[in-house]
């Protein structure tokens, strides 16, 4: 995790839950190779929306927010960006 403070944040967490549960919860793990594929699938790297618009996506796929506008009915994609290029 980049920000400390979610670091810290993230051990308080996860230390509580251990002493509550009485678990032990290791500092590194495997990744299954078959849950990152299932993840891949819910994702697409064009979004294609309507016949108008392509949006071609290349990583940071957690700066995408997908939505529904109540007062029209119509969907929405909100995009976080830093600098426009």
């Amino acid at each position: 995790m980049p920000q400390e403070e979610l670091k810290e944040d993230f051990k308080t967490y996860t230390n509580e839950c251990q002493e509550d549960f009485d678990i032990n919860i290791s500092e590194s793990f495997e990744i299954s190779n078959s849950a990152v594929k299932k993840q891949a699938r819910y994702f697409k790297s064009v979004i294609k929306l309507d016949k108008n618009f392509h949006i071609y996506v290349h990583g940071q796929r957690e700066l995408i927010e997908k939505g529904v506008d109540s007062t029209n009915g119509m969907n929405y994609y909100k995009l976080y960006f830093e600098n426009e290029e």
